[in-house]
């Protein structure tokens, strides 16, 4: 069975691909013999960004750059977040040693 390789593309790669069918109106079907990728790889790069521009944030790995840079803002969140709470919990294992120590 030959199966062929699996392909990666790059954010940007992806980006220019849809802003064929979205902003300068090529039909997807020409985008793709253009980018020379499958239709169900551009039809999903087409839906993705026009979700990504009004605002939904994708599943897949972003195109934009406002959405990778939401995307890494919401990871800083989330290990600031747990870190926080590491913090809180030591200071409370602290307290209650040292109540347990003053009596």
């Amino acid at each position: 069975m030959n199966s062929r390789p699996r392909r990666n593309f790059t954010p940007k790669f992806r980006l220019e691909a849809a802003q064929l069918v979205v902003d300068h109106g090529y039909s997807i079907r020409e985008a793709c013999e253009a980018m020379n990728v499958s239709k169900s790889s551009m039809e999903n790069w087409v839906r993705q960004l026009k979700q990504e521009r009004i605002g939904v944030s994708p599943k897949a790995s972003p195109m934009t750059a406002e959405q990778r840079r939401i995307r890494d803002l919401e990871r800083q969140v989330k290990r600031l977040e747990t870190e926080k709470d590491i913090l809180k919990k030591g200071m409370a294992l602290l307290m209650s040693d040292e109540l347990k120590n003053t009596r």
